[in-house]
């Protein structure tokens, strides 16, 4: 769900003009999965924007103060996540932890560093959301642990079907701030793809496991 479709479009904008999401249907690029793509996408380059990092920050930080006023702990997903759910948490005063993909392998053997205690409510921030995959196994190290997961806050998602299902399945919403379907037509407005792709950038969107260019 896009929390505000009036930024989702402002955000998008900016994901395209700083190359944090590049679309080039014509010459897909071939994910780690093995999936052909139109899209990458790296909001890795946000940090290097003050200006686009402090309005995802705050957007983020007004949509949990004004959902989840009483959520104790803010939570980053490692590494993409960290960032910005240290920002959120240092705006409302809340404590912030993050969550590995998997314990360390040496001293304590911690997967949730910063501390996330038994009872205790928390937001997971999270980058981009593509199958859900990562999303849901933090969610599960923080369950396992017995807090409470109230929501999930992405800043961008591909909207695809079996996330969807995945984050069903845990009984946990997902809130975007932007997302596949308005960048998109962000960028057919705006001149980075033209109309004429815009069937192979829907038809991508509907099956990208078997979708060839």
């Amino acid at each position: 769900m896009i929390i505000n479709e009036e930024f989702a479009r402002e955000l998008a904008a900016h994901l395209l003009e700083i190359n944090a999401v590049v679309l080039r249907p014509q010459e897909p690029f071939t994910w780690a999965s093995g999936w052909n793509s139109p899209i990458y996408c790296d909001n890795r380059l946000t940090l290097h924007y003050p200006e686009i990092r402090k309005k995802i920050a705050s957007k983020i930080t007004e949509f949990v103060s004004e959902k989840y006023p009483n959520i104790d702990v803010i939570t980053g997903t490692a590494t993409a996540g960290i960032p910005h759910a240290a920002w959120v948490a240092g705006a409302l005063d809340k404590p912030m932890a993050y969550v590995r993909a998997k314990p360390k392998s040496y001293g304590m053997g911690n997967q949730i560093e910063g501390g996330v205690a038994k009872g205790e409510t928390t937001v997971v921030i999270e980058d981009l959301v593509s199958t859900g995959g990562s999303a849901i196994s933090v969610i599960d190290a923080l369950q396992f642990v017995g807090a409470k997961v109230d929501a999930v806050v992405s800043i961008f998602t591909y909207g695809f079907d079996v996330a969807t299902e995945n984050f069903e399945k845990v009984n946990v919403p997902l809130f975007t701030l932007t997302d596949y379907t308005t960048l998109v037509d962000v960028a057919i407005e705006k001149g980075f793809v033209t109309g004429a792709d815009l069937e192979l950038l829907s038809s991508w969107r509907k099956n990208p496991d078997i979708w060839a260019n």
